[in-house]
């Protein structure tokens, strides 16, 4: 059974194996240990603190492969971005240059630098092992942290953003970085994305153009992939716009990737799940012809747990086999946040 619970100090190791395997561009999981142990330590103290508005807290989901132990994905939550450390996008924006004498009319795009998603939760940190992207494995990595939210909104802001990866090649190289970052910073791309995903955002500030970058001053490689993804980003973007994220024109001030964005309360997993009352029958009592398959979580913060599971569903209450309930942590009584997949 695949599991997800947040991560514990014993991880360590295991979390450092897994990023072994991520690559560039995916900052916010370094294959570097004392990092990953700086990651684990904040998370566990998210997930202790009582919070009743959002703050620098960090949540990090491990997926665990439970008939093995092994580790095999993650996925976090930035209850805010901002508020420590600067957060910047650049907005695609127009500028119109006219003169009407000379017949002259002019729209232009132009890229502004800003901190316009200050004070929002950011999902973060999805990465699934690469022998494990199937069974909807990608899906429970992603949508278990709206459960999560669902269950504890009073720690997460109104709005929900996401930072998806841009293009590059396979040695990491970014068009957009070439022709403009590159020119500022006089360092890699990937060196220069790492130190932004360890929170070193303060050189940014100090090196990064003020004004507004002209579009049609930069070659057409970096054009061409402004809001563009990876294509291995590809099949997250498209989970998340299901989920109700849109992109509005804000990208990544290093490789022009696509933020996208959500109302917290608009998102589809959060809309369409409930709260069911459980009731916890022994495995060989439990009748799975009149089961349907969900996605289930329960109520806890630092003893959270979600996974796949079927139940028999009636009303408000919802009836699981022994098993699943060991699994999640429950009890007859308890509660249960489901989302039901439509699968049997």
């Amino acid at each position: 059974m695949m599991i997800i619970r947040p991560a514990m100090s014993a991880d360590l190791e295991s979390l450092r194996e897994l990023a072994q395997q991520t690559g560039p561009g995916l900052t916010t999981l370094p294959n570097d240990i004392e990092l990953l142990e700086e990651k684990i330590e904040n998370s566990k103290l998210a997930f202790s603190s009582k919070v009743s508005t959002p703050g620098l807290e960090y949540y990090l989901f491990l997926l665990e492969d439970s008939d093995t132990g092994q580790i095999v994905g993650t996925s976090a939550l930035a209850a805010t971005v901002g508020l420590a450390e600067s957060f910047y996008t650049y907005q695609v924006g127009t500028v119109v240059h006219s003169a009407p004498e000379l017949s002259v009319h002019n729209v232009i795009n132009i890229l502004y630098l800003g901190n316009d998603y200050t004070g929002s939760t950011e999902i973060c940190t999805l990465f699934l092992h690469p022998d494990y992207r199937k069974d909807g494995n990608g899906q429970l990595l992603s949508r278990s942290r709206f459960l999560f939210m669902s269950m504890h909104i009073e720690r997460f802001a109104p709005k929900v953003i996401a930072e998806m990866r841009g293009l590059s090649d396979e040695d990491g190289n970014s068009p957009f970085w070439d022709a403009l970052g590159n020119h500022f910073f006089t360092m890699k791309y990937t060196d220069a994305d790492a130190l932004s995903g360890e929170g070193s955002n303060q050189f940014i500030a100090e090196l990064m153009p003020k004004y507004p970058i002209y579009l049609p001053l930069l070659p057409k490689s970096a054009r061409e992939v402004i809001g563009q993804v990876h294509p291995d980003t590809v099949p997250a973007l498209k989970m998340l716009e299901k989920e109700g994220f849109e992109y509005r024109g804000y990208v990544d001030i290093f490789d022009a990737g696509p933020s996208i964005e959500v109302q917290t309360k608009k998102i589809k997993t959060i809309e369409n799940s409930n709260s069911c009352t459980v009731t916890v029958v022994p495995d060989d009592k439990f009748n799975t012809n009149e089961s349907q398959q969900c996605m289930l979580a329960n109520k806890e913060v630092t003893n959270f747990r979600s996974c796949y599971g079927n139940g028999i569903l009636k009303l408000q209450t919802i009836t699981i086999d022994t098993s699943l309930a060991e699994a999640l942590n429950v009890k007859t009584g308890d509660s249960l946040r489901i989302y039901p997949t439509g699968r049997k």
